[in-house]
């Protein structure tokens, strides 16, 4: 195994655990919050799709597909606030940009040799991911971390456990 093939199973888990936490879920359910105040689905996953791209796109210049039009405009931390639906994209449009940029972060990862994972990460990044392998890494448990919320959406729902 190499380095790049020890990277996938964590890239892997964030794309099985997204898609499984939101298969059933409708763009309306996209819109709930776990608690006042918690930022819902939509938003979560705006941010996690132009963070993956923003962060990729600086360790690999040129790698990454264009966001949807308007996509960072409708994910500032401004309307992380907002519930209204006309200011998020629907579910089917989230996970069609996720996907393109999952496509995106893999063709990068495809190009890098060994020794491009130890090379430093761009300094705004440095105070989570030292590295372009932490970079990498990160395309996964991010994710994870953003899915683990989603669980418990899905609990409120109605929606029984996944795991």
């Amino acid at each position: 195994m190499n380095t790049r093939e020890a990277f996938q199973p964590g890239i892997n888990m964030g794309q099985f655990l997204v898609e499984a936490y939101l298969n059933g879920l409708s763009d309306a359910d996209l819109l709930v919050r776990a608690v006042p105040g918690t930022n819902h689905i939509a938003w979560q996953l705006g941010h996690a799709i132009e963070s993956e791209h923003d962060m990729i796109e600086a360790i690999v210049p040129g790698s990454m597909p264009e966001l949807p039009a308007g996509f960072r405009e409708r994910h500032t931390k401004d309307k992380a606030k907002s519930d209204n639906p006309q200011d998020f994209f629907k579910k089917d449009e989230y996970l069609k940009a996720f996907n393109e940029q999952r496509a995106g972060t893999l063709k990068a990862l495809a190009r890098m040799s060994d020794a491009d994972f130890d090379k430093p990460s761009p300094e705004p990044m440095q105070s989570y991911a030292k590295n372009l392998g932490e970079v990498f890494s990160m395309q996964g448990t991010h994710w994870v971390m953003h899915a683990a919320q989603w669980a418990l959406i899905r609990r409120k729902l109605g929606h029984p456990p996944l795991f």
